[in-house]
């Protein structure tokens, strides 16, 4: 074999076999076989006590109106269960394994995945492993960003989960069987995979990674009971196509031009639109290579979810040379009568647009420090720092980290507020040019992040920007936030400790050490009349680049379980 050369991972080890067997411990209950298009969309309304996808709704407000744990008695919260997940990574590259995961909860089975495609079912009243299933993952290849994997979903007895390897699997969700296996990107070139799917009708959307390695982005759609692919939508146009006048008429920057979607979008039915933010244009830091705004990068993309054809756009930062993808969450919200969508982006600002068609209704900082331009509330964008001179330092905020990273901005329509977890950190990009070489890191510049001057928050916003309470943290914030009907968000910190704010107020009423950091997303279920919050705990990943060993805080990874004494 040639250096040149490449072969995929082989088959892992059936990890059915090494399950520890108690009577009924290898098969799980069919509760995933109802579970229906139809279901998913009166999840909130119709059954509260599960979570059935990524964010709890397709709307991507991660709210849960169980209220069992409310103001009055959440100082009593106690840990019901833990399951220890385990603490090595194998991809090789920048960054780390971490355990980003949103726990998806059928009546009373919980359905998780970690790294190095390891997936688990778990009784959600017991945390008692059920079965489990390892992909096998190649570690000969450096993948972009972190050994990671931000969860599942499920629909007609089958669970979905991406592998860093860009497959997207179906597994039997009573015993972890692989019903089948599609491959959707080219590792060898930098592609990987870390959304969690979602369910759409009878499709199962993905999107792709590897925007710092040079590879173009896009969107996915496959069938649940067959694995056929419906449509692929890219997010970098090709010449001649909507869009191409903003990248070079000549030259394959296009073609390597990132704005991968590896978030998980939302979805509104009576639009029949899904909402995703993109990433980062390629090289990051580099715009000599790519003059003009490069669509869609760093946009908020509205995607026919019958044709995978692109409706709808909004750029974010046009242009973009200080690494802002736009990957976060799209909100779905109505206010005043409009149906509209809100967004924390990595720049610092906070957009909400008219999700039927785009048009701009404010824009408002979430963040003190930006010093990387200005965005005016009528939507004009101005850079004033940016790495433009080789071998020059120059500093900005936020850094590439945003002031926001991917995790998870939440809204209670009880309180009618957004609850943004927020970094308050700067960054030093000094320019190097690249070459582009495939398989390799195309970032543009070299960076060094902020370590003695950040700070963070959980920041509450109304819909016209307006803050109205925030909760200070010594570090960044980087861990999704969870409302809930009893008036409480859910918060982890970098430093291991999980709290519960008031909704209303931002006091902080309740503190738990998990004993690693927070860099996932709780969610919260019912189990025979109980109320859990459940929460994946394991510092590492991408941002482990940003805060450097977290002042030596404990790695390891485990799967945690907090509920009221009984």
């Amino acid at each position: 074999m040639t250096t040149a050369d490449y072969a995929d991972a082989g088959e892992a080890i059936d990890q059915g076999l090494l399950n520890y067997k108690t009577p009924g411990a290898d098969v799980a209950p069919p509760v995933v076989e109802g579970v229906t298009y139809e279901r998913i969309l009166r999840a909130r309304e119709d059954e509260p006590h599960n979570w059935l996808t990524y964010y709890g709704a397709y709307d991507g407000k991660r709210y849960s109106p169980l209220d069992q744990i409310n103001t009055d008695n959440v100082k009593r919260l106690t840990p019901a269960w833990v399951f220890q997940a385990g603490t090595t990574g194998l991809i090789a590259g920048a960054s780390t394994y971490s355990f980003e995961a949103t726990p998806i909860v059928v009546d009373g089975v919980m359905f998780c995945s970690g790294w190095d495609g390891w997936m688990w079912a778990i009784d959600a009243k017991t945390g008692r492993e059920i079965w489990r299933y390892k992909h096998a993952i190649p570690f000969d290849v450096s993948l972009c960003c972190g050994n990671v994997n931000r969860g599942v979903a499920v629909a007609k007895g089958k669970v979905f989960f991406v592998t860093a390897n860009a497959h997207v699997l179906a597994l039997d969700a009573t015993n972890g069987r692989k019903v089948w296996d599609k491959t959707y990107g080219d590792v060898r070139a930098g592609e990987s995979a870390t959304v969690a799917p979602l369910v759409v009708k009878n499709m199962v959307i993905v999107g792709s990674s590897g925007g710092e390695f040079g590879v173009r982005g896009h969107m996915d759609a496959f069938d649940v009971d067959t694995g056929e692919h419906h449509w692929r939508c890219y997010m970098v146009p090709k010449p001649g196509e909507p869009g191409s006048e903003t990248w070079p008429a000549d030259g394959e920057a296009w073609a390597r031009g990132g704005a991968n979607c590896w978030l998980t979008s939302t979805f509104d039915p009576e639009t029949n639109l899904l909402y995703v933010g993109t990433g980062n244009p390629a090289p990051d830091f580099d715009g000599e290579v790519r003059p003009g705004d490069n669509l869609f990068t760093d946009s908020i993309v509205a995607v026919d979810v019958d044709s995978g054809q692109i409706r709808w756009h909004y750029q974010c930062t046009p242009h973009d040379v200080w690494d802002y993808d736009s990957i976060s969450e799209c909100i779905l919200f109505e206010s005043q009568g409009r149906k509209l969508l809100g967004h924390f982006d990595k720049n610092g600002y906070f957009f909400v647009l008219d999700r039927t068609n785009g048009e701009r209704v404010s824009i408002t900082p979430f963040v003190d420090r930006i010093t990387w331009g200005a965005i005016t509330r009528d939507g004009q964008v101005t850079p004033k720092i940016y790495p433009d001179k080789e071998g020059e330092p120059v500093h900005f905020y936020p850094g590439p980290a945003g002031a926001k990273e991917w995790t998870h901005a939440s809204y209670s329509p009880r309180t009618e507020l957004f609850y943004v977890p927020v970094q308050d950190t700067g960054a030093t990009a000094t320019r190097r040019r690249r070459e582009f070489k495939e398989s390799i890191p195309y970032w543009g510049a070299g960076v060094q992040v902020d370590i003695e001057d950040m700070r963070g928050s959980i920041s509450a916003f109304d819909a016209s920007g307006d803050e109205k309470w925030r909760y200070r943290n010594d570090l960044p914030m980087c861990a999704s936030t969870l409302a809930t009907g009893g008036d409480l968000v859910f918060a982890g910190k970098p430093t291991g400790e999980f709290v519960a704010l008031d909704a209303r107020s931002g006091e902080e009423l309740w503190s738990f050490q998990c004993g690693s950091g927070h860099h996932s997303s709780p969610s919260t279920y019912s189990v025979d009349g109980r109320q859990y919050v459940a929460v994946p705990v394991g510092w590492g990943g991408w941002a482990e680049g940003f805060l450097p060993g977290m002042l030596g805080a404990g790695h390891g990874s485990a799967l945690i379980a907090f509920a009221l004494p009984e």
